[in-house]
């Protein structure tokens, strides 16, 4: 940075600073140090008042050197300080949250800001400062972090989110209101989540069943919807300067996390950059229990050959470690009061990133592959997102938002011995188009209304390398090589009605959505399929209505929904060994599968002190897609890629069942010390008797919590059951490898728990240091369905500096 915009970025600084002792009040967030806005100031009569701004500042001009100003908000404690003691904070009000927030507002449910009390299904909201006090690595942790949702993990870098028993391609991925669900997401465990970059993310907002009526197909087990950093428009015409730097490491995969962000704005332009970059060593398992994780023996080229070596630490994971880095930008204007838009660019990267569960197949006594990698990714976005804000006759607000995606992923493997380095990439270019509307029709009614088109475009190739002489040939790409056209589209309505004589919220909805994959095989040689290309259309009409009623401190939900997902590339026309001696192939006559789904929950509030909700839901899922035998040109097997393998397919069979339910409890102890619980069991089954692979085993999280001023610390434990042989999916009794053995010599997922300690100091409005133990007992453990060891004993610790 040049020396004039040095000096020009300190004057600014300067004068900031001037300005809010000389006339204003800067209140903020004492355990995260970000500004708090509409915040309330008045004094003892009330004569005077103000409210805070969106960078927590307040003109106290108005104001006597004689007056007591109080400083309310609904989810802070609420202060009242005399004018000295204003003064002796240098005019920089901090504020504590309160342990047990009891208001709060919803946005995914219907695009637009809504209270909870008017929703009648199950949201989780995770906000800024649990991102920042749970200090999670990735977005998959973030989303773990409150223990309502499991997240499987196939390797360190990934994570696969479970939602009352979905998962994958049957979860909505949302990134500031942009679709992230596209052609090739798989049915299998999926890890695109990482692509939003944890230290991007505000808040986010997690749906827990059907969304269908909003976000159209996908959105069969919930939605997950992530919103990103804004930037942030100061209160003069004169451009201000503001940022964050953020530095963590943790131990158990040596973590190394950098993180940046700074915002320059005035009243009419913002601008914003957050730069991210993270790198994880291997990582480190724990020491007690469950030998069967340990990693003996790995394969190293020696001299050119490929040799199986012991490892001289088996609870290290060797290979499992991986780089990414993230850079976001946005600008945003005010052009007048009915009008304002923002800009937004979004890339992640990643280095390789192994696929560790394949790295510790074996093949008779020897590992089956030296190389198992995902390619290194790249996902890109364009955003553009118009806000209108006109009462007219038809909307009284509008948000269009454009984007564009560019994702590019591939897989290179290589068997041990061999010298042919197998090489498969794919690219999708995403175009997008929503329009969201909102319209408040007379008191207490109001009507939700959009469209949305989606355009993808596939092209896939696999090529095969001599490792030893860089010679090249074709192989068979993964998806079809004649590339592929994908199409969504869908319009929706929802109408919301807060009753006058009752307190009650009545709100119902319906989506219209069509679907079309155009893909065509050009290179036949590998396989015979009897087609050479496959078209399917697909559209639903689908629809919600619920009721919320909400007399006093008690809450009544009841949701009924429908929700469907229509086929997409992954499904259809795939050609992959999803598990050593199973190829999956195309199956042009595929349909979509529907779910209907009933909610039921009761929450009760005890003021400020207590709340507990219950939750339950059932689910039946008709012409179910999942994977099955199948026959290609009347052969059940098949050699792929020097294997013979079973013939397998993506197919509609029969129907299933999917029902559980959900218990938390908040508890204020004692003046700073809480305590909460939360426990989620699932269960699900097909037409057959038979689990679904995607219903997790019970599991949930028991916190106390001390806060107090700048300082607050919690240890708990989070814990799962034990899934027996006889309650395992069929496709993961197959994966011994992953598994821990009974005394029958059957495959299990035994039961674990972990010790947990964070805590979070603040030095200052502007540096604040987090810290933890996971794991604190060394507990050797492997969630279920993952492919990776859990940590062992994980040291944390981060800081932040706001200027």
């Amino acid at each position: 940075m040049s020396l004039r915009k040095s000096l020009l970025l300190a004057f600014l600084f300067i004068a900031l600073s001037l300005t809010l002792e000389s006339q204003n009040i800067f209140i903020y967030n004492q355990q995260t140090g970000n500004p708090v806005s509409d915040v309330v100031i008045f004094n003892n009569n009330r004569s005077k008042t103000g409210l805070t701004n969106n960078i927590g500042i307040v003109d106290i001009s108005g104001f006597s050197d004689n007056d007591t100003i109080t400083f309310q908000h609904p989810s802070y404690i609420t202060i009242s300080l005399d004018f000295e003691t204003i003064k002796g904070f240098k005019f920089k009000i901090p504020l504590n949250e309160k342990l047990i927030n009891l208001d709060e507002v919803i946005v995914a449910a219907s695009k637009w800001e809504t209270k909870a009390n008017e929703i009648p299904n199950k949201i989780e909201q995770i906000k800024q400062k649990d991102i920042i006090f749970n200090n999670p690595a990735t977005s998959a942790d973030l989303i773990a972090s409150g223990n309502q949702v499991f997240v499987q993990k196939s390797q360190l870098g990934g994570g696969s989110p479970m939602i009352r028993g979905f998962a994958a391609n049957k979860i909505l991925l949302v990134v500031d209101g942009v679709r992230m669900n596209n052609a090739i997401y798989r049915s299998g465990n999926l890890h695109n989540v990482l692509q939003a970059d944890v230290n991007s993310i505000e808040n986010a907002e997690i749906i827990f069943g059907p969304g269908t009526n909003i976000y159209g197909s996908d959105a069969l087990g919930g939605v997950i919807d992530f919103h990103t950093i804004k930037p942030e428009f100061s209160y003069t015409d004169k451009m201000i300067g503001s940022g964050s730097a953020m530095s963590r490491i943790a131990t158990a995969d040596f973590e190394r996390t950098i993180n940046a962000n700074v915002n320059f704005a005035n009243n009419k332009w913002a601008f914003m950059a957050n730069l991210t970059f993270s790198r994880f060593d291997d990582l480190k398992m724990g020491t007690i229990h469950n030998d069967y994780n340990l990693r003996h023996e790995y394969v190293e080229v020696i001299d050119g050959v490929d040799s199986i070596v012991p490892n001289s630490n088996p609870e290290t994971q060797k290979f499992s470690g991986y780089d990414q880095t993230s850079i976001m930008t946005k600008i945003a204007h005010k052009h007048n009061e009915n009008l304002d838009w923002e800009y937004g660019l979004y890339l992640t990267t990643t280095s390789a990133v192994p696929r560790y569960d394949r790295l510790i197949q074996y093949s008779g006594d020897d590992l089956k592959y030296a190389v198992w990698n995902y390619d290194p990714q790249q996902w890109l976005m364009n955003k553009l997102t118009i806000n209108l804000h006109d009462d007219i006759s038809w909307y009284d607000n509008s948000v269009i938002t454009l984007a564009y995606q560019n994702i590019k992923e591939g897989r290179n493997d290589r068997k041990y011995k061999s010298e042919l380095l197998r090489k498969r990439e794919e690219q999708v270019n995403i175009f997008s188009l929503n329009t969201d509307f909102d319209k408040t029709l007379n008191h207490g009614n109001f009507i939700y209304y959009g469209l949305e088109a989606v355009y993808n475009d596939v092209q896939s190739d696999g090529i095969q390398e001599n490792i030893y002489t860089g010679e090249t040939g074709n192989i068979s790409s993964r998806y079809p090589d004649g590339g592929t056209k994908f199409y969504q589209a869908g319009a929706y309505i929802t109408y919301k009605n807060n009753l006058r004589k009752i307190p009650m919220t009545f709100i119902a909805g319906m989506r219209y959505s069509f679907v079309g994959l155009d893909s065509k095989f050009i290179d036949t040689t590998f396989y015979q399929l009897p087609y050479s290309n496959i078209k399917i259309n697909n559209g639903a009409l689908t629809g919600s209505v619920g009721l919320v009623y909400h007399p006093g401190e008690w809450q009544y939900n009841i949701n009924l929904s429908s929700g469907f997902r229509a086929p997409n590339l992954d499904d259809v026309a795939k050609i992959f060994d999803s598990e050593p001696g199973n190829v999956i192939v195309p199956n042009e006559d595929l349909k979509p599968e529907y779910l209907y789904n009933i909610d039921l929950g009761v929450i009760r509030k005890f003021d400020a002190v207590a709340r507990i909700e219950i939750t339950g839901f059932y689910s039946y899922l008709v012409d179910a897609m999942v994977r099955s035998d199948f026959t290609l040109n009347g052969h059940d097997s098949i050699m792929y890629d020097g294997e013979l393998s079973k013939v397998q397919a993506i197919v509609n069979t029969g129907s299933a069942i999917i029902y559980g339910g959900s218990a938390m409890i908040d508890f204020k102890l004692l003046r700073n010390l809480a305590f909460n619980s939360v426990i989620t069991a699932i269960i699900g089954e097909d037409d057959t008797g038979e689990s679904l692979r995607h219903a997790p085993p019970v599991y949930g999280s028991t916190n106390i919590i001390f806060e107090k001023n700048r300082l607050k610390v919690q240890i708990g434990a989070d814990y799962n059951t034990e899934i027996s042989y006889d309650k395992l999916a069929p496709s993961e009794r197959e994966k011994a490898y992953l598994y821990a053995t009974d005394v029958n010599g059957n495959t299990y997922s035994p039961g674990w728990w972990t010790l947990n300690f964070k805590g979070s100091y603040a030095f200052n409005e502007k540096l604040i240091t987090t810290f933890g133990i996971d794991n604190i007992l060394n507990y050797r453990y492997r969630a279920y369905s993952s492919g990776i060891t859990a940590p062992g004993r994980n040291f944390i610790v981060a800081f932040r500096y706001t200027f």
